[in-house]
């Protein structure tokens, strides 16, 4: 959890086996509900040096108190230096090389996946648009749960005008670069709607969302939808003061469990802290549907939502015993982690960041 990144040092020293969990069930191809046995989200905490710039992963489950020391050997530049990552998505990691200028998906933190063959898969050569940049991503999105997935799309999006989508496991793969007209979009985040089967990007203010479906022949023509915010709560003139003077951003979110969607609204205001930081001032939930509505909401049920530099996620409590607490949003960002309770709009957060800033999500596990 969020809350319990700041645990003394001492506590590396109980070694244990990453906790697994039975997901809800699921329904297969041939109608039969099937279980997948399942870790909890987690985050990276830390590498202890091991020789050969290499350290044994440690990890913090979101349904334990303690942390979790693997024999997972990763390279240690990976975790000492968060701004190698510059996004996540499904438990694989991007990183963009300052030497070659490729990215690359890699599942080296992905506290399943086997240290003896770490994947480390370069993505084409990135191709810079006019009037746009490449080297300042915003996050990556993926339509699946591995690239090398014969159809599996990974889309990435730019501070800026430029989202860029490709197919790594196809044979001469090459970007498909996009350049976004509408300014709102310039700093958004995508992700992919399994829901809609497209990848979606919410404008600036959450009023608007862009989406793109890579199947069709207009494939760079994107759908806008209009939302309708709906239910607002009302706020006294100092909180609605300190909303408007806040950073604000928006993200996307669904739930595989209900096949709901969420908008989130993040509020963050810059403090002095030695330095300039942000830290969350509020955060507003928004239940979306097809007609285009937005209702705010302060109950999502036994779902909680994961923020970070990830693509963003939701997991259903029920399916993950010891998870402390539902309705809530967890976030994590380059200054701060914490967690959001949405029934009583309280946060409990600290201005101090340990790891990479990526939340895991759930990862199968072979049984």
């Amino acid at each position: 959890m969020a809350l319990l990144l700041n645990q003394p040092s001492k506590l590396l020293c109980f070694r244990r086996k990453p906790v697994l969990v039975r997901s809800s069930p699921l329904l297969s191809n041939n109608g039969l509900s099937s279980s997948l046995l399942q870790t909890p989200p987690c985050t990276i905490i830390d590498a202890v040096p091991c020789g050969a710039d290499l350290g044994k992963l440690v990890i913090s489950n979101a349904n334990a108190v303690r942390y979790t020391y693997l024999e997972k050997k990763v390279p240690l530049e990976l975790v000492d230096n968060p701004m190698l990552t510059i996004g996540s998505s499904h438990g694989w990691i991007a990183t963009l090389s300052q030497d070659d200028g490729i990215l690359r998906l890699q599942d080296d933190l992905n506290p399943v996946a086997s240290d003896i063959e770490p994947k480390r898969i370069p993505l084409p050569p990135l191709v810079t648009l006019p009037h746009c940049q490449t080297q300042i991503v915003t996050n990556v999105s993926m339509s699946s749960s591995s690239p090398e997935d014969e159809n599996c799309v990974v889309a990435v999006k730019f501070l800026g005008p430029q989202i860029s989508f490709c197919r790594p496991a196809q044979r001469n793969s090459e970007w498909i670069n996009v350049r976004i007209a509408n300014p709102c979009f310039y700093s958004s985040r995508v992700m992919f709607s399994e829901k809609h089967g497209l990848f979606r990007i919410p404008g600036s203010g959450g009023h608007i969302i862009a989406s793109w479906d890579l199947h069709t022949d207009k494939h760079k023509n994107p759908k806008f939808q209009r939302l309708r915010f709906r239910n607002l709560p009302k706020m006294t003139k100092t909180k609605r003061e300190l909303m408007d003077s806040c950073y604000k951003s928006e993200h996307l979110v669904e739930s595989r469990t209900t096949g709901e969607t969420f908008l989130v609204k993040w509020y963050r205001k810059a403090v002095w802290r030695g330095m300039s930081k942000l830290s969350t001032k509020a955060l507003m939930v928004f239940r979306l549907d097809d007609e285009g509505n937005a209702v705010y909401t302060k109950d999502i049920g036994d779902l909680c939502i994961f923020l970070s530099k990830s693509e963003p996620f939701c997991v259903s409590l029920s399916s993950l015993p010891g998870m402390f607490f539902p309705n809530n949003v967890e976030y994590m960002d380059a200054d701060e982690a914490g967690y959001f309770n949405l029934a009583i709009s309280s946060i409990v957060g600290d201005l101090t960041l340990m790891g990479t800033g990526v939340y895991i999500p759930p990862q199968n596990i072979d049984n």
